[in-house]
């Protein structure tokens, strides 16, 4: 298939909602279905729109994907939409609501930038998948490459099977769930958020540290949902690492540190607290 692109480098500008999808049921309860073997990316993504948008469908399936990239992206309201098939790069991401299904595998930045909703992947994951993830949930049932979570700023990971190399770099907020084996430099300058891992891990990253895992204890005014552990009846048996950079800062009770906290650390000096992660950071 042939895509055009105008000057300014947009693919297929002039293209149109193939109205091809199949639509039964009445009411709410609006089930459609169209096949997208013979469908470019950006007429798979009209189609989806206009069940969503103009014709109020709230269940959409899409068979056939192809493995195409940017399939699913930037939908911003509650639906449930089946992927029956592989996507590419770059798929449902930016979304706002909906509870997304794919039945096989994903690339790279699978759900980046989501902002509330459900994407579960029933295969394995590229790298970089829920990279900006801001809320929502992103399962993926088996494995998961490089750098999952990068730049995290909320939301939940739960990965099935093992995950690769720098695996929570750069988070900020939220929590990944790892099921299996991490890669080397794991929580690598992470600020704050929980990293859960029921394997092996291959090694730390700068500023992670391993905690003790606590009690579960019922939230309290004044205690943030960083603090929150999970029980005994929790998913895996986890280990919880956090930013060694915000435990010299703000020590809590009951928190394990890496070390006690030294004044002289050049990390308490305001005017370059701002610039810095962790010890020694530059």
């Amino acid at each position: 298939m042939k895509i055009r692109y105008d000057a300014r480098g947009l693919a297929e500008p002039d293209a149109q909602a193939p109205n091809i999808a199949k639509i039964e049921g009445e009411g709410p309860a609006r089930q459609a279905v169209f096949d997208a073997a013979d469908l470019s990316t950006r007429q798979i993504n009209l189609e989806l729109r206009r069940l969503v948008y103009y014709e109020g469908v709230a269940d959409v399936t899409i068979q056939n994907p192809g493995a195409k990239h940017s399939i699913a992206v930037g939908i911003l309201t509650r639906c449930r939409i089946t992927i029956e098939g592989s996507l590419g790069y770059f798929g449902c991401g930016l979304i706002d609501g909906p509870e997304i299904h794919i039945k096989g595998r994903v690339g790279w930045s699978v759900a980046e930038n989501m902002m509330s909703g459900v994407v579960v992947i029933d295969k394995i994951a590229g790298s970089l998948a829920g990279a900006a993830l801001r809320g929502g949930d992103l399962v993926v049932r088996g494995d998961v490459g490089a750098r999952t979570g990068i730049d995290q700023k909320g939301g939940t990971i739960v990965v099935g099977g093992s995950a690769g190399m720098m695996t929570g770099f750069m988070l900020q907020r939220g929590r990944q769930i790892i099921c299996g084996n991490v890669g080397g430099g794991l929580g690598d300058s992470m600020y704050d958020g929980a990293i859960y891992v029921g394997g092996k891990v291959t090694s730390l990253g700068v500023d992670c540290v391993e905690a003790e895992l606590t009690p579960w204890r019922p939230r309290t005014p004044g205690t943030q949902a960083a603090d929150l552990r999970l029980g005994a009846e929790g998913l895996v048996p986890e280990i919880r690492l956090r930013a060694e950079a915000l435990a010299l800062r703000q020590p809590r009770a009951g928190r394990a540190q890496a070390r006690p906290v030294d004044p002289r650390d050049p990390i308490h000096e305001p005017e370059r607290r701002r610039h810095q992660v962790g010890p020694g950071a530059q």
